[in-house]
């Protein structure tokens, strides 16, 4: 009798485990702990590495697994020119539906400039412009954060936001 309980005990933990492997990984912002193992400690961009700020980072995980990561960067040592518009690093493993425009997986530089959100590919060209929201209501801006939004996440600059929707 006692070997029937252990016998069906351990069936139903094999049974709950393969169910929970078989599963897909459910859409959702990465946490602290994952943005660690992610966020790369420098990025390159335009010619030179600038540190990446993992106080100031945020990122989501698809459903199927692909990973999209943001961070600040330092940008003290580029020209004035490029440190009007870039202000951080953004890595996507899946295509992205920036405010209403498509951008393809890969490293950009991106930043919040007066009226628009520029996406810049790793030689500092504009791939992307839009122009951002203002969420005057919001009560503490943070540097960077992002926000679920139905299917997809507010990217926060401040109180300047702009959509992000996995596709």
């Amino acid at each position: 009798m006692k070997n029937l309980r252990l016998a069906a005990v351990g069936t139903l933990i094999v049974l709950l485990l393969t169910s929970a492997l078989a599963q897909k990984a459910a859409q959702h912002l990465l946490s602290s702990d994952e943005l660690k193992n992610l966020v790369p400690a420098e990025f390159f961009f335009r010619g030179q590495k600038a540190p990446a700020q993992l106080r100031n980072a945020t990122g989501f995980q698809t459903a199927n697994g692909k990973v999209t990561i943001g961070a600040l960067v330092d940008v003290s040592g580029y020209s004035t020119t490029i440190q009007q518009k870039y202000q951080g690093m953004l890595v996507t493993e899946s295509k992205l539906n920036i405010g209403g425009s498509e951008l393809a997986p890969g490293e950009y530089g991106f930043g919040f400039t007066a009226d628009k959100f520029v996406v810049m590919n790793v030689a500092s060209e504009d791939v992307l412009s839009v122009p951002h929201q203002r969420d005057a209501e919001l009560k503490r801006a943070v540097p960077l954060k992002l926000v679920e939004d139905g299917a997809g996440y507010k990217l926060y600059a401040g109180k300047e936001w702009v959509s992000v929707k996995p596709e």
